[in-house]
């Protein structure tokens, strides 16, 4: 196998680990000897083995003398309550002799020192093989360890014409069942789902993981004056992980209290002075608690609220085949009056689902990866 070959399989790996190591990152490796693969390993959920760590204990023979290859520069001893010991010291101990890296870590505390402490230790290092694919693979860990603010993602189902439901407000099911199946593995990936408050009062959703097998996110609601009902869905069902609304400042104790007996937690956040929740606000706040990517499922006006303030990083169109007329729109007003000023999308990719196309695109590509060493 090529060099490429092999990172592509580190990546492969490291995909066993999506959904399951936030706010860490995904990370595979494998073990070359005498040109035989003899340890694989990847980082299976937060808190447990580093990939390089797991590949080492896998491996059939001594890795002494062995080359060890890993999307992401294993970590040094200088973060903060790590949960494990640091990969460094380990890869060291055991007398690997070279480490084949895609990328160096973002995390400030990692940032090129774990390639630094190989080096000193007489260990060779070769970076930068499929670099660009080994940072989209992370591509919400860059942007939480950069920013301490979640990878905002918005998936919008809509008709050919822009609208995400009829008239009367009617949107299940706009796309058909394989689409929704790629929705239930995103919301697998993701930390969060989150919706307005309308969306809940509308759809009665779930948010859950359902099609697919992956772990359930958690639920966010954006409720201004606290309309949700206390027996919807997102509120009432088993879902282990609790549901969070971010409501605003004016809300009461008398009228929070209708949530008491629910899985539910509530946070107050300002206004950004035309009405609506201050997301900036929400999203550092989400940061806060750990929160490190987000898939935004809805309505129109929430959609439009995170393009038009630029707070998202990533777009997905799944568009049907449908022409609805005067119905609900995707985005509305951006206040855009010249094709100079319209919003550009970067990394365009263009998918076929059945009968449907899928657009992807993000905001502003390279800034997700911007960090001192990169």
């Amino acid at each position: 196998m090529s060099n490429i070959d092999l990172m592509r399989r580190v990546f492969h790996l490291a995909r066993q680990g999506a959904g399951l190591t936030s706010p860490n990152p995904m990370v595979g490796c494998i073990i070359i000897k005498n040109s035989e693969i003899i340890g694989e390993g990847f980082h299976q959920k937060f808190g447990g083995k580093h990939a390089e760590i797991a590949a080492i204990e896998n491996a059939k023979t001594s890795v002494a003398g062995s080359i060890l290859y890993t999307n992401l520069e294993p970590c040094s001893p200088d973060i903060p309550n790590k949960k494990t010991p640091p990969c460094t010291d380990r890869i060291i101990r055991e007398k690997i002799s070279k480490v084949v890296i895609s990328t160096i870590d973002p995390n400030p505390y990692v940032n090129g020192k774990g390639i630094e402490i190989l080096k000193k230790a007489g260990i060779e290092i070769e970076l930068g093989l499929l670099t660009d694919e080994a940072q989209r693979l992370n591509e919400k860990y860059f942007k939480y360890m950069q920013t301490g603010i979640p990878f905002v993602h918005l998936k919008i189902a809509q008709s050919l014409d822009g609208r995400i439901a009829t008239s009367k407000g009617k949107s299940q099911w706009i796309t058909s069942q394989s689409a929704i199946k790629m929705v239930h593995e995103l919301r697998a990936e993701y930390d969060a789902v989150l919706v307005g408050v309308k969306t809940v009062i509308a759809d009665d959703p779930s948010l859950t993981v359902r099609l697919v097998k992956g772990k359930n996110p958690k639920r966010i609601i954006l409720d201004n004056d606290l309309n949700t009902p206390p027996g919807a869905k997102i509120l009432s069902d088993s879902n282990h992980n609790s549901t969070i609304i971010f409501t605003g400042h004016q809300i009461s104790l008398q009228q929070k209290a209708k949530y008491n007996q629910k899985n539910v937690e509530i946070f107050q956040v300002g206004s950004n002075g035309k009405g609506n929740l201050n997301l900036k606000e929400v999203l550092n706040l989400l940061g806060e608690l750990k929160i490190s990517s987000i898939l935004v499922e809805g309505g129109g006006e929430i959609f439009t609220s995170f393009v038009k303030e630029k707070l998202f990083d990533k777009i997905s169109f799944f568009i049907a085949p449908l022409l609805l007329g005067n119905g609900i729109q995707s985005i509305g007003e951006l206040g855009i009056n010249t094709l100079a000023e319209a919003y550009k999308l970067d990394h365009v990719a263009f998918k076929i689902i059945d009968q449907q196309a899928l657009v992807e695109g993000y905001r502003d590509y390279n800034s997700l990866f911007k960090f001192s060493k990169g």
